[in-house]
């Protein structure tokens, strides 16, 4: 079992420090060290990590802000030089919570605690077939079935999820949203827009109707878009 680790401390010799305790771990491996929340998330919105190491004090955004914009929660683990913030860190259900300077003993404590978790879920167990997704918006998870999503539009650093009754925007990427959708119900027509195939009303050369809303479609994209779709 490895696991993909991220480390985020705005103090170069922290971050060394846990660097050098992971490499004792053969089961642990750092993907990326970074000095700050907003280089951390980019990460983390490409690709997916399995453990976290957090501090809480970073310039910007802080690293419990950081949480809060996740489009996922990987097991986190806290290292702060102070305690003050152990309570905040448990509203999000952290693994555990390291003060600096961090001990071998101590780390090592926290890390088994990780591996116990992921080892009690089985080698072998098989993936839940889902036809929902949970997005996470203003502190809470919301469940939004598949068959109820319209399509979803890139707006800057967010991504607009339109459904047949309500719109939820959240801090990700479309490429983490192409990735993490089925390609078997959804399909990106353009750079700014997924859409759910059944969801389609109308094709009219360069745009399609879904609901109220009209779409573009790029060029590049037609025409796998019109091999998906149940042509006569």
């Amino acid at each position: 079992m490895i696991l993909k680790c991220v480390i985020v401390d705005d103090e170069l010799m922290a971050r060394k420090a846990l660097e050098r305790l992971c490499e004792k771990r053969e089961e642990l491996e750092v993907i990326a060290s970074c000095e700050d929340a907003e280089e951390a998330l980019k990460i983390l919105q490409s690709q997916d990590i399995d453990l976290l190491f957090l501090d809480v004090e970073l310039p910007g955004l802080n690293g419990l802000q950081l949480l809060d914009q996740l489009p996922y929660m990987p097991i986190v683990i806290m290292t702060t030089s102070k305690t003050e913030y152990a309570f905040d860190a448990f509203q999000y259900q952290v693994s555990d919570y390291l003060k600096k300077p961090i001990t071998m003993p101590r780390f090592t404590q926290a890390v088994d605690k990780v591996l116990e978790k992921y080892k009690s879920k089985g080698p072998t167990s098989p993936k839940i077939e889902s036809n929902d997704i949970f997005v996470k918006e203003e502190g809470r998870y919301i469940r939004l079935a598949y068959q109820d999503i319209l399509y979803i539009e890139n707006v800057g650093d967010y991504a607009k999820i339109r459904t047949q009754n309500s719109s939820h925007v959240i801090y990700t990427t479309m490429k983490t949203l192409e990735e993490k959708l089925p390609a078997t119900i959804f399909f990106r027509v353009h750079r700014s827009f997924i859409i759910n195939l059944s969801k389609i009303v109308d094709i009219e050369e360069s745009n399609l109707v879904i609901g109220d809303k009209v779409i573009p479609i790029s060029r590049a994209n037609k025409p796998e878009l019109m091999e998906r779709i149940n042509l006569l």
